[in-house]
């Protein structure tokens, strides 16, 4: 098998791949005997039949076929060798001209090459090339967030700020029942913040892998009914600020009306209220 390149300018190519007869010869008699050994044709027993007859039957297409794999294995092998920079596929010049009744075949290929160019990328005015190095804080920072997000959560009596906190949301008329968890620096509540200033603490993960004991800045516990008159408080503060764009002043007043009740802790849920209290201050 011979391969030539005939260059027609500085873009354009052509190149001829001459495949002869030994090159496909081998390969073509080889399928050949295994179509011989397997062919079903009546009149001849399996593995008898004639190799004249199994020639006209499928030599042609298996020629053809074995023809095209070495064309299409050489005539890449030679563009990788030769390292030429093709635009898009090369493409058949001459594929209606083959004679496939012939012992010899030539194949020629029109080839796009790629133009060589330079391109001056020095910017007329000079740019600035900025170094980032990671601080101390940032390293702290990035192990922080990598401990949360892969350390082992151990559930604790106490918490401190930069823990975090699972809760359960429940409300059995509307059909809420939500599990969440809440880092608790998204807390934002005045008796949380107020908490946090007077028993400053320092940041820790509730996933640390290393288990330290977490400490929270308050206390959870099951409401108690010494706990109404703060709890009724809280309960008119909420109405006041969390629902003035949803609701009119006459529903709030309706609304507050109601944690003058006698059963109001009862009323505030099916499940059990829990409330947070920091040094004797729910």
């Amino acid at each position: 098998m011979n391969i030539s390149r005939t260059d027609i300018d500085d873009l354009n190519a052509v190149v001829t791949v001459a495949i002869e007869k030994k090159d496909y010869a081998e390969k073509v008699d080889t399928i050949l005997n295994n179509y011989r050994k397997n062919a079903n044709i009546p009149g001849f027993r399996k593995g008898h039949v004639p190799m004249g007859m199994v020639k006209r039957q499928y030599g042609k297409a298996v020629l053809v076929d074995e023809v095209n794999k070495l064309l299409q294995d050489s005539l890449h092998k030679y563009l990788t060798e030769e390292k030429l920079e093709v635009l898009g596929n090369p493409l058949p010049k001459n594929e209606t001209d083959i004679n496939w009744d012939g012992d010899d075949f030539n194949f020629e290929f029109e080839l796009g090459l790629a133009p060589k160019f330079e391109v001056d990328l020095k910017p007329k005015k000079a740019v600035t090339h900025y170094k980032i190095v990671a601080d101390d804080e940032m390293i702290d920072n990035q192990v922080t967030s990598i401990r949360k997000q892969y350390g082992k959560l151990i559930s604790q009596a106490e918490v401190v700020a930069g823990a975090e906190i699972t809760g359960t949301f429940k409300n059995e008329e509307a059909g809420i029942d939500n599990k969440t968890t809440l880092s608790l620096d998204r807390v934002d509540g005045k008796r949380q913040q107020k908490a946090s200033a007077k028993e400053p603490v320092q940041p820790a993960s509730s996933a640390a892998p290393s288990g330290d004991a977490i400490a929270l800045p308050f206390a959870i516990r099951p409401a108690e009914a010494n706990d109404e008159a703060a709890m009724v408080r809280i309960f008119e503060d909420a109405i006041d600020g969390l629902t003035q764009e949803h609701y009119s002043p006459r529903q709030r007043k309706a609304w507050k009306k109601s944690a003058g009740s006698d059963d109001f802790l009862q009323q505030l849920g099916h499940g059990i209220t829990l409330v947070a209290e920091n040094q004797g201050e729910v």
